[in-house]
């Protein structure tokens, strides 16, 4: 029978931030690169996010080591106002892997207590179809199609929920096109000012 796992992770939170990013749960600890989101080195988000914020997948990759640059993926949360965290607090790894479709959720993360700590914060993106499931079962919102948003209300907060693709290799959809989706929310959030970045 599978363990329980507890998140590892606390939220990433720059008190500035206008958006909160929202995975569903890191993968087992011998897939990380790094102490912090999105560890495993196949995993694309930080390539996605470098060519989104700086036309540059390897903006926060260290080839040489095949891992990643931690210390400026933190600078550039910092600096662009993003919060990170995940959908789910307390999870049993069915399959004893990293695959979504294996994770059964025992206890989903408090986004409202993180959300109060963001008093900036109007909008949220999901990096996948359970993170999009949790959060929109926890909040009685239907879940919008990938690439799309949809208005809901977090203890009375509104959000703007944009659902993006999964940064997933299993997701099959080519690196670009999923920069392009990110891209698009980002700039409707207000954080490309240039969509030429």
């Amino acid at each position: 029978m599978s363990a329980i796992e507890t998140h590892p992770l606390p939220p990433f939170i720059p008190p500035n931030a206008k958006v909160l990013i929202l995975g569903s749960f890191p993968p087992p600890k011998l897939r990380w690169k790094m102490n912090f989101y999105y560890p495993n080195f196949n995993n694309d988000f930080w390539r996605i996010v470098g060519l989104v914020f700086f036309a540059n997948q390897d903006k926060f990759i260290d080839k040489h080591n095949k891992t990643f640059i931690q210390d400026d993926i933190e600078d550039f949360l910092i600096n662009y106002g993003i919060a990170i965290s995940d959908t789910a607090y307390q999870i049993k790894r069915l399959h004893n892997n990293a695959s979504d479709k294996f994770l059964e959720i025992i206890t989903p993360m408090d986004i409202a207590a993180i959300l109060e700590k963001l008093p900036n914060c109007t909008s949220i993106i999901t990096t996948g179809e359970k993170a999009t499931q949790i959060l929109c079962e926890t909040y009685a919102t239907a879940p919008p199609k990938v690439g799309q948003s949809v208005d809901l209300k977090i203890h009375q907060k509104p959000i703007t929920l944009y659902r993006l693709p999964s940064s997933s290799r299993a997701y099959p959809l080519r690196l670009e096109y999923k920069a392009e989706s990110y891209r698009q929310a980002f700039a409707a959030i207000g954080l490309l000012l240039d969509m030429r970045c």
